[in-house]
């Protein structure tokens, strides 16, 4: 076993740990690779600062997956890819012989690492990763890390001059060819920067739209009420 130690953060060396970085070295990108890593780093440090009891070992599983939906190789048709990255962790901790409730925390922190204002009240593995994400990807709590702890992180795992523009287009290149899954997340921000021929979706239009008739408001339709509603649909 190693002892790597990044800003007084061992990185995790089990098997499991050893396997998910080879995978992520041979599948992703050097840029995400070492976003992912930087975000392990970044939540376990958030975690030690706030006092958060965590398991490392799942804080990394889940910061080494959480981008591998952008990956062709585990991209589905139609799923947001947050959720590609989710099922990829999933499906490879269980070949590893990892329990469901293990398996569930990972999947939850890869799976709603861009949804803002929940995965801080759910388990610590949940809350840490995008903990991790928010400070590497948008700078957030930039100022609660020390110089030397930033400093280290990213020397150990160097950000690009381009990174900002290079994780938005590996954003956008992770989403472009299914765009309806960026329906009422943050990846809509992306492709609209970044596709010309983009169209946002818009909830009230949505809810405007539907096929609802409310013009009997008040009267709910039912096997039970009485009323003939074959012909009521038709009538309308």
């Amino acid at each position: 076993m190693t002892n790597t130690i990044i800003a007084g953060i061992k990185i995790p060396d089990s098997a499991i740990a050893r396997a998910a970085t080879d995978l992520v070295l041979d599948t992703e990108t050097d840029l995400l690779y070492n976003h992912s890593r930087r975000v392990f780093l970044f939540g376990a440090l958030s975690g030690e600062r706030k006092g958060l009891k965590y398991d490392p070992e799942l804080l990394y599983l889940g910061a080494m997956f959480h981008d591998m939906g952008l990956m062709p190789a585990y991209s589905s048709e139609g799923y947001r890819f947050e959720v590609d990255g989710a099922n990829a962790a999933r499906d490879f901790m269980t070949q590893h012989g990892m329990n469901d409730y293990d398996i569930e925390q990972v999947w939850l922190s890869i799976a709603l690492h861009t949804t803002p204002g929940v995965p801080e009240h759910l388990k610590p593995v949940v809350a840490l990763v995008t903990a991790g994400v928010e400070m590497d990807v948008l700078g957030m709590a930039y100022h609660e890390f020390s110089d030397e702890q930033r400093i280290q992180v990213v020397a150990a795992h160097p950000r690009e001059k381009t990174f900002k523009n290079g994780i938005i287009d590996a954003f956008a290149q992770g989403t472009i060819r299914k765009p309806e899954t960026t329906f009422g997340n943050v990846k809509a921000d992306v492709l609209e920067l970044r596709d010309p021929s983009y169209k946002r979706l818009n909830f009230c239009q949505i809810i405007l739209g539907s096929a609802w008739d409310d013009s009997n408001a008040g009267h709910a339709h039912g096997a039970a009420c009485g009323c003939n509603t074959a012909a009521t649909v038709q009538d309308n």
